[in-house]
């Protein structure tokens, strides 16, 4: 089974969800992907001995100049503009490229090859005997993280009986490729005016890939009321409540998890993940 954490704004509180609830899963083994490839931290909870780090690289554009005509056939046909053709010189930006490749296909002269391009590194960590982590970091100045994420979905056992997904913030495209395939997932929020506007976007966007999903509120307990006319209004299945608290706080500060520092929390927690479970196996049943 795979669980997908996720939430239309950063800072709700999806990653001490995830790697809380992975630490009170059942059954075992484990897996945890940090799919925030652009800011991974889930490895500053859960620390373990490398068992393999790896660079990740994408295809790019490698043009021969001598025997380029400028005929800009590959600059018409790229609709992501990473191909600029001035005179017989033609201009490659691989921020722009989507190695799709065919710029080198459609080219006349058969004067594109494609060099890989570095994009980032995946590492995968033993945490305890049944728990893993693989994280992605995405290097400095590159915009595109889907193919890294994608690779760190690859690089997971997929005969495993679990595994927990952080996914990046937001609805975007990372997110997307975080969130396909999961069997369920969960949606963190908070009870404040950006958090309803965007977990309104996040509930639009994992309804059109069709997947089960609920919600848990972080940092519960004050007064807004329109978060939970919004759950009740739109049938949405509240899976938990993590009350505000100081300590909460403390402990993601220390890099602690929180079932193991914060007094009563495990339980809640334990009931997140069961109730999460049991959502995702009626709707097989539906």
């Amino acid at each position: 089974m795979v669980i997908a954490v996720a939430s239309g704004k950063g800072g709700t509180g999806k990653t001490t969800l995830a790697v809380n609830l992975a630490f009170v899963a059942n059954p075992r083994p484990v897996q945890v992907l940090d799919c925030d490839v652009e800011e991974p931290n889930v490895h500053l909870f859960l620390k373990g001995q490398t068992l393999e780090s790896k660079t990740v690289s994408v295809t790019i554009p490698s043009v021969d100049e001598e025997k380029c005509s400028g005929c800009e056939e590959c600059s018409n046909f790229c609709q992501f503009k990473a191909l600029v053709v001035i005179g017989k010189t033609v201009l490659v930006f691989p921020e722009l490229c989507h190695s799709c490749g065919g710029c080198r296909l459609i080219c006349p002269e058969k004067t594109i090859d494609e060099v890989p391009r570095p994009i980032g590194k995946v590492e995968t960590l033993q945490v305890q005997n049944d728990l893993l982590l693989i994280y992605g970091t995405l290097s400095i100045g590159v915009a595109m993280a889907t193919p890294l994420i994608r690779e760190v979905k690859n690089s997971r056992d997929h005969g495993a009986p679990l595994t927990v997904i952080d996914c990046p913030p937001g609805t975007s495209c990372p997110v997307i490729e975080s969130i396909k395939g999961a069997d369920v997932v969960l949606l963190v929020t908070e009870p404040t005016p950006f958090g309803l506007h965007d977990l309104t976007l996040a509930v639009d966007t994992v309804r059109v890939l069709g997947i089960p999903f609920g919600v848990v509120i972080n940092r519960a307990g004050q007064n807004y009321p329109s978060l939970y006319e919004y759950l009740e209004k739109e049938k949405i299945p509240l899976i938990g409540e993590i009350p505000l608290n100081r300590a909460v706080a403390q402990a993601y500060a220390r890099g602690d998890l929180i079932i193991n520092s914060v007094s009563g929390y495990r339980a809640k927690i334990e009931e997140i993940f069961s109730r999460l479970i049991d959502l995702a196996e009626k709707s097989k049943r539906v």
